[in-house]
C-alpha cells in the first residue's frame, strides 16, 4: 500500500458547497437576530416574510467603512486607514472575506493606485502613499470584498479624497452654472396620481453635488400659479399637489441669483396609489395609503431595517386606510416601508429615518487646551455606553492640523452605517443629519428620505425569482485568491477539466492547483501571499496550446458616483506652499524613519512540509552535471532515459520501489516538465535539493513524489523557463506600515545648542492609531508630541462595538509657540 502525504485543496464544486454551509451557519444567527416583533404572519404576508428571508439568506450583504486620517493631501504625503468590516443588516463585525480592495479612481473612471489589505473580525488597515505622478484634482477612494462584485458597485464604500501636486500648475476648478444644476422631483412613495393629493420632494445640486437654494412656482396650462415652494435645506425641499392626468404643468424656478429655468413634473399616473407618511407622534408613525382604483381590495405594508423584517400587516382598501406603526420596532437608521397590492405587486415605497435610541458616544478631553511646539500631548477618550458597550468597542484615531487647505473629515462610521450606506448618490453634509434633533434637523432629514429612495435589492429577485441567484464571486474566507480562466484559442470556448499550476519563486516555496470547472474557471487558493509577487501559471504539457488568462483582482464596473474637483483656490495659496514646505522637510529629514514595516508571521517550511531527503549541496562533492550529482549522491532519485530523453523518478518508501510516473520537479517552486533541462541545469547554481518520497496528493492532483530544487537566490538563476506560461507581476496583501512619530523626552536642562540642532519637523500629522482599543472600564489613553507647525488641530475618533453601534467624536486643540 502506497503512503500518501494529504494537503487538500477543493475544487470549486466543494468551494461552493464549504461555502454555502458556512452561509447557513452565518444567516442561522443572523435571521435569530433579526426576528421581527409581530406575531406570526399568515397568508400573503407570511409569503412576503419567506421570500424576502430568502433573498437576504442567499444574498448576505457586506459593509466596508474607511476612515482616513484626513480628506485632504499633498503628493509625496502617505494615506492612513483603517477598515471596518461589518455585515450588511446589523452592522455587526464580520468574520467572512479576508481580503479587502481599496483603489482611488480618477474623474475618467481609471484607477491610478491600488492595494489589497488583510480583514479580520476587528477590521483592517493599511496606507497608500501618494506619488508625485498623481495630477491634481478629487479622486475617488473606493472599497469593496471580492463578494462585493457581484453586486452593483453603488455597494462599494466610496469617500471623495482631494489631491494636489505641488510641482504642477493648479488648474482652478470651474465654477458651476445653470446649465450644471441638477434638478429632480420626487413625489412621496413614488408616483403621482390623478386626482390624488401628493407631497412632492425636489433636489437641486451643481456639478460638484452642493444644494442649491431656489424658489419655485408650479404653473398649470393657462399660467395659473397653483402653488409656490423654496428650498429648506442643502438644496432639498417639498411642496404638496393634487395632479389631474388631463391638465399640463410647467414648474419655474429661480435661484439666488435671479437666475431662471423651467422643468416638468413627473408623469402622472391614472390609476394607483398614494402614501403619505406621519411623523408628528413620537412613538407611532401613520402611514395613509389612498387609492383611486375605485374598487375594495386588499394592501399590504412591509416593513424592514437593512433587510431585517420588522413589520408585515395587511389592510383592506377601499378609497383610504392607514397603517401604524411602532417606532421602537424598527431599527436604528434607514427603514424601508414598502406597499404591496393585492398581487404582491409593489406600488409604493418610503424611506424613513430613526435616530439612534442608545447611541455609544465617546469623550474625548485632552491634559490641556493648548501646546507649545514639540510639547507631550495626552489624550484621553471614555466611551460611554454598558459596559461591555464600552470595552468590546474598536476606536480608530487621527490627529491632523486643520486649515484653509484640510477641511474637516466629514465622513464617519455613525453617518455612514446609519445613513449614507443605504442612500443613493452623494449626501451633501451627512453630519448635519445626526446632531440633536430640532424641528429644522427632522424637516431636512425628511427630506433626504424623500429625495434619496433606494435600496440594496430589486423586488423581482426577491419575490419572482428565475432561479437561484448565481454568484461568480465567492468570499474570500481562507485569504487571498487568485482567478484565471482557460479556453481554446481556436474556439473562444472554455476548457473544462483541465489541471492548472500557479507559483510565486522564491521563498517559501509554494504550489497551487485548480482544476479548471464547466466554463473553464480557474480558482486558487493562495497563502503567505504579502508584497509584491511574480505569478507563473501554466498546464500540463500536453494542455500547453491552450490559453490560460489570470484575471485582474479588482472591480472593473465603473463607479455610479459623478464628481467635480475640488482644489484650492489663488487665495489659498500661502497655505499650500507652507504645507508643501512642511512635506518636503519631512521628506527630507525623516523620510528614512518614518518607513517601518511589521512583518507577518509566514511559515518558512515549503508547501510540502518537512520532506523525507533533504541535501544542502555545498556539503557534498561538487559535480558539473546534474546527472552526476542525482546518481551520486542522491538516493531517492532515479535519472532515466525513454526513449532519447531524461525522466525523474522517485523512489516510493517505506517499498524502495520506484514510481512509475514522473515525479513533479520544481525549480523555486516553478513545475518543471522537460527533465532534459533540469539535467543540462548546472548543479553550482543550485544551493538545497528536497525529495518527498511518497505520493502526495494536492487536490485534485496526485503525484509520483517531488522533486525540488532550490537556488542560491529563489530567483530561477537563469533556468530557461517554457515560454508558453503565463508570467505576470502581481501584488499580494501589502504590509502592515507602522505610525511614526518623534518623541522629545529630552530633560529640561538640555542645553540651548543641543536643541538647536534638532532636525525640523514639519508633520501635520501628530498621531494615528487604527486600533485604540480600551480597557475594561472603556478608557483609552494616547500619547504623542507636537512638531513646529503651529495652528489648530482636530482630533476624529470613529468606533465601532461587537454588537453593531458605531461612534463618533471630533476634539481640537491649539498649538502656539508660546503657550499660556
Amino acid at each position: 500500500m502506497n503512503h500518501l502525504t494529504l494537503d487538500y485543496t477543493p475544487t470549486l464544486p466543494e468551494r461552493s458547497n464549504r461555502l454555502a454551509s458556512l452561509f447557513l451557519l452565518l444567516i442561522s444567527w443572523l435571521v435569530v437576530s433579526a426576528l421581527p416583533s409581530f406575531g406570526q404572519p399568515s397568508g400573503l404576508t407570511a409569503a412576503l416574510t419567506q421570500s424576502f428571508d430568502q433573498y437576504r439568506q442567499q444574498a448576505l450583504q457586506e459593509k466596508l467603512f474607511v476612515h482616513t486620517d484626513q480628506g485632504f493631501y499633498l503628493t509625496g504625503e502617505t494615506m492612513w486607514f483603517k477598515i471596518y468590516y461589518v455585515d450588511g443588516s446589523f452592522h455587526k463585525p464580520l468574520d467572512l472575506s479576508k481580503v479587502a480592495y481599496i483603489e482611488l479612481l480618477d474623474k475618467d473612471q481609471k484607477s491610478v493606485l491600488q492595494t489589497k489589505v488583510a480583514l479580520t473580525p476587528n477590521g483592517g488597515d493599511g496606507t497608500l502613499f501618494l506619488p508625485s505622478s498623481l495630477n491634481s484634482g478629487t479622486y475617488l477612494m473606493r472599497a469593496y470584498t471580492n463578494w462585493m462584485k457581484n453586486f452593483p458597485a453603488s455597494y462599494f464604500f466610496e469617500k471623495l479624497i482631494t489631491v494636489v501636486n505641488p510641482f504642477k500648475p493648479l488648474t482652478p476648478s470651474p465654477t458651476a452654472d445653470v446649465a450644471d444644476l441638477d434638478i429632480q422631483f420626487f413625489p412621496e412613495g413614488g408616483n403621482l396620481v390623478d386626482g390624488l393629493t401628493s407631497k412632492v420632494a425636489f433636489r437641486a445640486v451643481n456639478a460638484s453635488g452642493a444644494g442649491q437654494a431656489l424658489r419655485g412656482w408650479v404653473l398649470n396650462s393657462r399660467n395659473d400659479t397653483l402653488t409656490t415652494f423654496s428650498s429648506h435645506k442643502f438644496g432639498l425641499g417639498t411642496f404638496t399637489l393634487t395632479p389631474t392626468i388631463n391638465t399640463t404643468y410647467r414648474i419655474l424656478l429661480r435661484d439666488e441669483k435671479g437666475r431662471q429655468f423651467t422643468r416638468s413634473l413627473p408623469v402622472i399616473q391614472p390609476q394607483g396609489y398614494v402614501m403619505t407618511l406621519d411623523d408628528s407622534n413620537p412613538n407611532q408613525l401613520t402611514v395613509t395609503v389612498t387609492s383611486n382604483l375605485g374598487t375594495p381590495s386588499t394592501v399590504y405594508l412591509f416593513a424592514h431595517t437593512r433587510q431585517a423584517v420588522k413589520r408585515v400587516e395587511a389592510h383592506p382598501i377601499d378609497r383610504q386606510t392607514t397603517f401604524q406603526i411602532d417606532k421602537k420596532a424598527l431599527g436604528d437608521g434607514i427603514s424601508h416601508l414598502t406597499l404591496f397590492d393585492a398581487q404582491q405587486n409593489p406600488v409604493c415605497e418610503r424611506l424613513y429615518f430613526k435616530r439612534p435610541a442608545q447611541p455609544l458616544t465617546i469623550a474625548l478631553k485632552t491634559d490641556q487646551p493648548q501646546y507649545a511646539s514639540r510639547s507631550k500631548v495626552t489624550l484621553e477618550a471614555s466611551v460611554q455606553g454598558t459596559t461591555s458597550q464600552a470595552n468590546q468597542a474598536t476606536l480608530s484615531v487621527a490627529v491632523y492640523r486643520v486649515d484653509s487647505l484640510s477641511s474637516p473629515n466629514t465622513s464617519n462610521i455613525l453617518s455612514y452605517l446609519l445613513m449614507t450606506s443605504d442612500l443613493q448618490g452623494g449626501i451633501e453634509s451627512p453630519d448635519y443629519y445626526l446632531q440633536s434633533e430640532t424641528p429644522e434637523v427632522a424637516q431636512a432629514t425628511d427630506n433626504l428620505m424623500l429625495t434619496h429612495g433606494w435600496r440594496r435589492f430589486r423586488w423581482n429577485d426577491v419575490l419572482r425569482p428565475v432561479s437561484r441567484p448565481s454568484f461568480p464571486f465567492i468570499p474570500e474566507y481562507s485569504g487571498p485568491t487568485v482567478s484565471g480562466t482557460l479556453t481554446d484559442p481556436a474556439t473562444g470556448k472554455p476548457v473544462p477539466r483541465k489541471l492548472t499550476y500557479l507559483s510565486t519563486p522564491g521563498k517559501p516555496i509554494r504550489l497551487y492547483v485548480s482544476l479548471s470547472d464547466t466554463a473553464g474557471r480557474l480558482l486558487y487558493e493562495v497563502q503567505d501571499f504579502y508584497g509584491p509577487k511574480n505569478l507563473i501559471a501554466q498546464t500540463n504539457p500536453q494542455d500547453s496550446l491552450f490559453k490560460l488568462t489570470i484575471n485582474n483582482p479588482f472591480s472593473e464596473t465603473p463607479s455610479t458616483h459623478q464628481w467635480a474637483d475640488r482644489l484650492p483656490t489663488e487665495s489659498q495659496a500661502t497655505s499650500l506652499t507652507n504645507r508643501s514646505v512642511a512635506m518636503q522637510v519631512q521628506s527630507t529629514y525623516w523620510g528614512d524613519r518614518s518607513i517601518q514595516y511589521k512583518y507577518p508571521a509566514v511559515d518558512s517550511a515549503a508547501f510540502y512540509a518537512k520532506p523525507k531527503e533533504s541535501y544542502l549541496l555545498d556539503a557534498y562533492t561538487r559535480f558539473p552535471r546534474m546527472e552526476e550529482v542525482l546518481r551520486e549522491y542522491v538516493l531517492g532519485v532515479m535519472p532515466r532515459k525513454r526513449q532519447g530523453h531524461f525522466v525523474l523518478n522517485v523512489l516510493n518508501e517505506p517499498y524502495r520501489a520506484i514510481f512509475e510516473n514522473q515525479a513533479l520537479v520544481l525549480i523555486d517552486g516553478v513545475p518543471v516538465f522537460d527533465m532534459d533541462k533540469v539535467i543540462e541545469f548546472s548543479p553550482l547554481k543550485v544551493k538545497q535539493l528536497d525529495v518527498v518520497t511518497n505520493f502526495y496528493l494536492m487536490s485534485p492532483a496526485v503525484f509520483s513524489g517531488i522533486i525540488s530544487f532550490m537556488t542560491y537566490k529563489s530567483d530561477l538563476a537563469g533556468f530557461p523557463l517554457d515560454n508558453r506560461l503565463v508570467r505576470l507581476d502581481y501584488d499580494g496583501l501589502q504590509l502592515q506600515r507602522e505610525f511614526f512619530a518623534p518623541r522629545y523626552d529630552r530633560p529640561a536642562s538640555a542645553t540651548t545648542k543641543s536643541a538647536s540642532s534638532r532636525l525640523p519637523d514639519g508633520r501635520t500629522l501628530l498621531y494615528w492609531n487604527p486600533n485604540w482599543k480600551p480597557n475594561l472600564q472603556g478608557k483609552a489613553q494616547a500619547d504623542f508630541y507636537t512638531s513646529d507647525q503651529t495652528g489648530t488641530y482636530q482630533v476624529d475618533v470613529n468606533g465601532l462595538n461587537r454588537e453593531g453601534t458605531p461612534a463618533f467624536q471630533r476634539f481640537t486643540f491649539d498649538v502656539k509657540n508660546t503657550p499660556k
